[in-house]
């Protein structure tokens, strides 16, 4: 059987200029382990319609640094049109579900195990021919609560809650820690059921997105995995999701180099500056509302025209 072909996505906003490379150059080592053919997609967005630049200066220096950190064979778009994460990543399954086997949601705040391809040509050549729709998830950090258990990494689930542990979501993790983590001679590979993940590293086989599965339009902003998800066990029911539950994919939330030279933010924390925005929890409210309504016929989807008519 042929090598398994790879479709890694991932929406770069202008002020994750200094956080991108950290993300390259794990998928950069992930690449190297693997001898079949990855095809690496980048979406550069220059918009400043929600986010403003402190200057056009810093805007150009910006998309420069993020240019200059991709591979020159790697697919780049850099384009100025307000491109959220739901929209990219529902534009990157149709793109690529027919030309590839595999689909990988990636983030700019995402660090890729080096095993990561391999792992997941092993997983696809044993299951393809039995389970050709199915999801898959890496083991990730100690979560808010147990429901997340069936994912978190096999050193971290029995973990207190403390975010600020380097087992929580607020630890900010290197690639040499997340490496000495996945030194390990055997997978530990289990199913999730019912399904649980977030977008960060979310594992799709194309047969999924061929089937009719995908981030519903309405859905315009955050909550596009739950969307996901919610799109998946109603057309396809309770397809196997795998986890790796001994393999750690990173999550860096809260890394403090995430959100650059963006004007008139305040707080402490990166949540706080993103939250500073007004338009961005109104945003937030109204995306989630439209996911928990996908199947609600007397329902009517909200837009960003009533976010902006919201905040006047």
């Amino acid at each position: 059987m042929p090598k398994t072909k790879f479709a890694i996505g991932c929406l770069v906003q202008w002020y994750e200029c200094d956080i991108i490379n950290e993300y390259i150059d794990s998928l950069k080592d992930a690449m190297t382990e693997y001898d079949g053919d990855v095809i690496v997609d980048f979406w550069i967005s220059s918009n400043q319609q929600l986010e403003k630049c402190i200057s056009k200066k810093q805007l150009a220096e910006c998309l420069i640094k993020i240019k200059q950190s991709i591979p020159a064979e790697w697919s780049v778009n850099l384009s100025p049109l307000l491109v959220t994460i739901a929209d990219y990543r529902r534009e990157f399954n149709e793109k690529y579900c027919d030309s590839v086997d595999v689909l990988i949601w990636g983030e700019s705040d995402m660090l890729a195990p080096k095993q990561m391809f391999s792992v997941l040509d092993m997983l696809h050549q044993s299951q393809s021919a039995t389970s050709p729709k199915y999801l898959a998830f890496f083991g990730t950090c100690k979560m808010w609560d147990d429901s997340w258990r069936p994912v978190e990494h096999v050193m971290m689930t029995d973990k207190p809650v403390d975010n600020k542990k380097w087992w929580g979501t607020r630890y900010v993790m290197s690639k040499d820690e997340m490496n000495k983590i996945n030194d390990v001679e055997e997978l530990d590979v289990r199913i999730a059921s019912p399904h649980k993940f977030n977008g960060c590293g979310l594992v799709i086989s194309s047969e999924v997105i061929k089937a009719g599965v995908n981030i519903p339009k309405s859905v315009f902003f955050t909550h596009e995995d739950s969307a996901f998800m919610y799109m998946t066990n109603k057309i396809l029911g309770n397809i196997p999701q795998y986890v790796i539950k001994n393999i750690l994919l990173v999550h860096n939330r809260e890394h403090p180099k995430k959100r650059c030279y963006v004007a008139d933010e305040n707080g402490d924390t990166l949540g706080e500056r993103r939250n500073s925005n007004n338009w961005y929890k109104i945003a937030g409210k109204m995306s989630e509302k439209n996911s928990h309504n996908l199947f609600n016929p007397a329902y009517n989807a909200l837009t960003w025209k009533d976010v902006w008519n919201n905040i006047k």
